[in-house]
């Protein structure tokens, strides 16, 4: 391992980061657990940064694939018919509730985004966009543009001319205390205000997680999105959901993130737990909107066969095992154990989420602000005790995790009781 960490670090960039002070290389993986390169075993809370969604060396992914390996056919454009995208589209757009929707398949969330944004700017002739604060939406030019997070941002130039809403916000002074309602109408008198002061007229879009994944699985309350889009309607103004994190029944209460504020957006980005591991990401859109660029476009491995076959049978399985049910029950194990702990536990300052989506929020004991030290020893203390985990929040203080939606009861008390052991540890640290 040190050797292949020194190989690492000669070749690849500094800015990509690797988790733990003795970074581990995984290489096995069965169910919902994977194996490093020293035996040790893990309960995988973190799925590939939220990508394997139904765990590891699943038979029905494995033989799609193998099926379209054994034609010879693993890549012909998408200049050609291709089976498994049209019906990997079907499945998509009758899932998506958006009205005469057609879908167009990329590589990843990030480019995702940029199909988006490039939709929503062509439809409405303009480069204003909306985004939320502590956003994060992708590593590329234009997805950077409506990221608001620092950590993630290395310079303030784009090609999009954005302003970010609140809506996760709620610890800043001006907010805190306020009820779900108030807070709701304090955010939308905001977006009034900044529509009449900081815009020109015909804004593209507003494009927002349900739930923020880098940002620490921060959360606006239920019907902000709603609110916000009898706003954005009146000006004409398309809404995206980026669905990359939050899609494919990951909260339990809904097989999409934004239906829990009871609305359809006119976009949905989606990858990450689409594949299952293989690359596919994609926009699902109203065929206005996916039809009115007048430019000829592609991707050239966007939704490719090996990719398609095996998002078919992920979405296939998600679907035939009722796996959003399973991520209510179990993720509810997880999230109601974690609660009544921190409720004992003042370094524990937060515990949020829905589902298999779920965080807690690092604080310094006697101050109450962000401790991100606290964060990374939490990190270690999962790890030693056999649990992965991710990390994020805007000031690097919180410990994500989105397990598989495989999740079993029994896996959920597991990793809940790892958890707890390692937070009254750090907890008792920090005293």
């Amino acid at each position: 391992m040190p050797d292949l960490l020194a190989r690492h670090r000669a070749v690849m960039p500094n800015w990509m980061a690797l988790y733990y002070d003795e970074p581990i290389e995984i290489v096995e993986g069965k169910g919902n657990r994977v194996v490093d390169a020293n035996g040790t075993s893990y309960l995988d809370f973190f799925a590939g940064i939220l990508t394997n969604m139904i765990g590891y060396d699943v038979p029905e992914v494995r033989d799609a694939v193998e099926r379209q390996l054994a034609t010879g056919v693993v890549h012909t454009s998408t200049l050609y018919l291709l089976r498994g995208q049209v019906e990997l589209a079907e499945k998509i757009a009758r899932l998506s509730g958006i009205p005469d929707a057609k879908v167009f398949f990329t590589n990843s969330g990030t480019e995702a985004n940029e199909a988006a944004l490039l939709l929503a700017t062509y439809a409405r002739g303009s480069d204003q966009v909306l985004a939320m604060r502590q956003s994060y939406h992708g590593r590329s030019f234009g997805a950077l543009g409506v990221t608001s997070n620092r950590s993630w941002k290395n310079n303030a130039l784009s090609p999009l001319n954005v302003h970010f809403l609140h809506g996760a916000d709620r610890h800043l002074a001006q907010f805190r205390g306020l009820s779900d309602a108030d807070y709701i109408a304090a955010c939308v008198d905001d977006l009034r205000h900044l529509l009449a002061t900081a815009v020109a007229k015909d804004v593209a879009a507003l494009i927002a997680e349900p739930i923020q994944g880098v940002g620490g699985f921060a959360m606006p309350p239920d019907g902000l999105f709603a609110a916000y889009k009898e706003v954005l309607d009146e000006e004409g103004i398309l809404f995206v959901s980026d669905e990359v994190q939050t899609g494919w029944g990951r909260t339990g209460s809904s097989f999409w993130g934004i239906g829990n504020h009871g609305v359809t957006p006119d976009m949905i980005t989606f990858a990450k737990g689409l594949g299952n591991g293989f690359a596919v990401g994609g926009v699902v859109a109203r065929g206005d909107l996916m039809d009115a660029p007048h430019a000829m476009g592609l991707s050239t491995f966007g939704g490719n066969p090996i990719a398609t076959a095996a998002a078919n049978a992920t979405l296939d399985y998600v679907l035939g095992h009722d796996l959003q049910a399973n991520a209510a029950r179990t993720g509810e194990i997880v999230i109601s154990g974690l609660r009544e702990a921190a409720a004992r536990l003042p370094v524990a300052g937060d515990v949020r989420g829905r589902g298999l989506m779920f965080a807690v929020e690092l604080v310094d004991p006697r101050t109450r602000r962000p401790a991100p030290a606290a964060a990374a020893r939490l990190m270690e203390e999962t790890r030693k005790r056999g649990l992965l985990a991710g990390k994020g929040g805007l000031y690097g203080n919180v410990l994500r995790m989105a397990p598989p939606l495989t999740l079993t009861e029994d896996e959920a008390r597991e990793g809940l009781g790892i958890l707890v052991d390692a937070l009254e540890t750090v907890d008792d640290e920090a005293r």
